[in-house]
């Protein structure tokens, strides 16, 4: 293999692909990435077998052909170098010289063959849809996705393909997320699975807002192909996790009794003052609404106290109800619309989160003290 590379390129490549490398690998072939240069091309590949990553980028290739480098070094090496341009060159032994300007490094790397073989996708269970709808989605629910390893089918975005739509849910038992968009859905293409929040994770770092993503799903695998407007692709395939996802329509409150009207910013930002008045052991944040005004108060022995008052039309009954301020304030982060609407039921029933577009988030009360 020999070719010819702008460093911007290279790093550009090896940026989209390292995250997924583990530091801490038992197999070596791990610690590296996959490259394979062929036509005007370079693709990157990298893997820690739950998770991958394949992009490629421009390149002028005199030789084809396919080594593996580690991914940390020559990431490392190709930041520090002063050059525009760097060659690399491959023996048969997979030591990659590399020279750029005055410099020269030799890489020792493994056989491409070690490397582990990418899953194949059948064509029939796939659906296609813009980047910027997949970014928003994710935006909008990955935020409570479960940290708790002991119910592990909550680690991850569930994705529902059914009667043209497709659904996205996250929770962690104190708060739910649900997003859908519509979508063309084959009946071919129907289904339901789990991505892990590290392959959340990596998409939310890789969608753009332009181009197109294509979702293709096996029964223990899902892949993600982002294509952009000058025919560049990056493929992200990941085992989905195992398990039945809990039935999350059963925790959304079927009435409310009180539906107000909230301006986004002025609340979060007011939920962010009290929420400095906080404390481990008291985390939580009191909101009364009551005839036109909605006050907002966080009362800590050991911190101190915060009384927020907000202007708001309201003509119900007085309500007190208490919430962890994060799982309000996350949210509203993620949302862009100027209003949001949150519905409320009594001081001990969870309270509801809505907008004018396809999003609910429903937040389970803490004990008021």
């Amino acid at each position: 293999m020999n070719l010819t590379i702008a460093k911007d390129q290279l790093l550009a490549g090896l940026q989209s692909v390292q995250n997924v490398v583990s530091s801490r690998t038992t197999l070596p072939i791990l610690s590296n990435v996959l490259l394979r240069a062929e036509g005007d091309r370079l693709e990157f590949t990298a893997t820690d077998l739950d998770v991958t990553i394949t992009c490629s980028v421009e390149a002028s290739v005199k030789t084809p052909g396919a080594t593996t480098i580690p991914v940390k070094k020559l990431f490392g090496i190709a930041r520090e170098l002063t050059s525009a341009e760097i060659e690399l060159e491959v023996d048969d032994k997979n030591v990659t010289a590399l020279r750029s300007g005055a410099s020269f490094f030799k890489i020792r790397g493994l056989g491409p063959e070690e490397f582990p073989p990418l899953p194949k996708f059948k064509e029939d269970k796939k659906v296609s849809l813009p980047q910027e709808k997949i970014k928003g989605m994710l935006k909008k629910t990955s935020f409570a996705i479960s940290t708790d390893e002991s119910r592990y089918v909550l680690n991850g975005i569930f994705f529902s393909l059914k009667e043209h739509k497709l659904t996205m849910v996250a929770t962690d038992g104190r708060r739910l997320a649900l997003v859908d968009e519509e979508v063309d859905v084959p009946a071919s293409s129907q289904g339901e699975f789990i991505v892990p929040a590290k392959a959340v994770n990596e998409l939310n770092r890789l969608l753009q807002d332009k181009g197109e993503v294509e979702i293709k799903f096996s029964d223990n695998q899902a892949a993600f192909t982002l294509k952009d407007d000058k025919g560049n692709a990056t493929l992200i395939i990941t085992k989905l996790i195992e398990g039945n996802y809990p039935n999350y329509r059963q925790v959304i409150p079927a009435e409310t009794k009180e539906r107000v009207t909230l301006g986004r910013d002025e609340f979060l930002h007011a939920l962010r003052r009290a929420e400095l008045m906080t404390s481990e052991k008291q985390n939580s944040v009191k909101l009364t609404f009551a005839k036109n005004n909605l006050s907002i108060t966080a009362n800590s022995p050991d911190v101190g106290e915060a009384r927020e008052s907000m202007a708001i039309n309201y003509k119900g009954k007085d309500i007190s109800v208490a919430f962890n301020p994060g799982y309000v304030i996350e949210p509203l982060n993620a949302l862009t619309t100027d209003e949001i609407y949150f519905e409320l039921i009594d001081e001990l029933s969870p309270g509801v989160l809505k907008i004018n577009g396809p999003f609910l988030y429903v937040v389970m009360p803490m004990r008021l003290t």
